[in-house]
């Protein structure tokens, strides 16, 4: 019985909430109150488009440390964090087995040239002998063989000594350059294999430099051609709060590449001052600055409207002014725009309101010519009149894009920014 009770109490609550809310709506729609804005004042503002783009933050220089011959670790005097500076042991390889192999090639040699002072003895006796004509030149040219073996034994012994000589040198691995250990993924006593071994060799450590940082970006191909080398950049770390990293665009890919199904081109970002927060791996978002203007004349992207002349062929930019109960059509020169403003170079003063979207009176009269042109026969060609707007359709965002209006003074084209349709 409470059950229904309270069902009931709250379909009461529902429709008598819902009969409130649809007495509101009727009575702003016989008020004519507007469901959205339909005019704009045209305002003085900065403008700043900028291109954004986020990254992966890397050390400029990482390595991975992995010993060229094979052996068991013996010293490892870092762990993960040290820093290290150029010329210190990382680790060292044990080495009795090469030191012994080291013994046994000096006694090797010692005996080749032992052996090489005799038989250079008896190669002088030989020659004295067979100038006296005492032995036979066959026994000449045996002893004379037996000298250039002699040498020969020598050479390889010596050769063999500096093979591990060679090999001793490579069981210490010292720091390329000053650098912080970010793994370390053995320990002493674990047996490692060379680099020219199975699967290039096992990694002992990997170090970086964290005093070089950069920034591999995936930007838009749309963005692409706004971008230049050299070019300073502001970088937001999203794990440190309110930190704010200058950076500059020092490579720009030559090749396109799709990441999360959007074809752009990577670019790389040395970071300038790294602040010691910033660690490998953290997030950063780019903010490429493109073009700016301050303290102009500028109205929403919404109020710009664009069309084809058809007695010149060329694209004009224009806006609705308001005057009186009506509007002016009245063309502009459009010159930076972000997302959301365009500024206006010429044929608007601030103060002025300009409307959001076509009047009703511009909607009607296209609707008769398009009709006039039906009832003719007559396709809607090229060259018609009509915006780029289908005429009637709501206000709403939009690019200012194309015509010779985006030229600002000083040079250099306007920025298109990504909109909501295209006016």
């Amino acid at each position: 019985m409470k059950n229904i009770i309270l069902a009931l109490v709250l379909l009461g609550v529902g429709f008598g909430g819902y009969s409130v809310w649809n007495s509101w709506r009727k009575g702003q729609e016989e008020a004519g109150v507007p469901a959205r804005r339909t005019t704009a004042v045209v305002e003085l503002r900065d403008i700043d488009f900028a291109v954004n783009a986020a990254g992966e933050i890397t050390p400029a220089e990482q390595v991975s440390v992995r010993p060229e011959i094979h052996g068991k670790i013996e010293l490892l005097p870092v762990d993960i964090g040290d820093r290290v500076k150029q010329g210190d042991l990382l680790f060292k390889l044990d080495d009795k087995e090469l030191q012994q192999q080291r013994a046994s090639n000096l006694t090797d040699i010692s005996r080749a040239k032992l052996e090489l002072e005799k038989a250079e003895r008896d190669l002088e006796r030989a020659r004295r002998l067979l100038s006296e004509h005492l032995i036979s030149q066959e026994l000449f040219d045996d002893t004379k063989t037996r000298y250039e073996l002699a040498k020969v034994a020598l050479e390889r012994s010596q050769r063999d000594l500096a093979i591990v000589e060679e090999r001793l040198t490579k069981t210490e691995v010292r720091a390329p350059f000053d650098c912080t250990v970010l793994t370390r993924p053995v320990s002493i006593g674990q047996a490692v294999s060379g680099s020219g071994g199975f699967n290039s060799g096992t990694e002992v450590l990997t170090i970086a430099d964290l005093n070089s940082m950069i920034i591999n970006a995936h930007v838009n191909q749309a963005d692409v051609p706004r971008l230049s080398t050299g070019q300073e950049v502001e970088v937001s770390v999203e794990a440190v709060p309110g930190l704010k990293v200058t950076g500059v665009v020092e490579r720009i890919a030559p090749q396109a590449t799709i990441k999360n199904n959007i074809k752009g081109y990577a670019a790389r970002i040395v970071l300038k001052n790294v602040d010691s927060r910033v660690r490998p791996g953290m997030t950063a978002n780019i903010k490429i600055p493109v073009a700016s203007a301050d303290n102009v004349t500028a109205v929403p992207l919404a109020a710009v409207f664009t069309e084809k002349n058809p007695d010149t062929g060329q694209m004009e930019r224009f806006v609705y002014v308001q005057r009186g109960n009506g509007f002016e059509k009245r063309t502009v020169k459009v010159g930076v725009a972000d997302f959301f403003y365009a500024e206006i170079q010429e044929g608007l003063s601030a103060g002025e309101v300009v409307a959001l979207e076509m009047p009703k009176e511009e909607r009607e009269k296209k609707a008769q010519a398009l009709a006039s042109q039906n009832s003719r026969g007559e396709g809607r060609g090229p060259g018609s009149a009509a915006t780029n707007r289908v005429a009637g359709a709501p206000g709403g965002g939009g690019t200012v894009s194309g015509g010779s209006g985006q030229a600002r003074a000083g040079g250099g084209a306007a920025p298109e920014p990504k909109a909501a349709g295209t006016r």
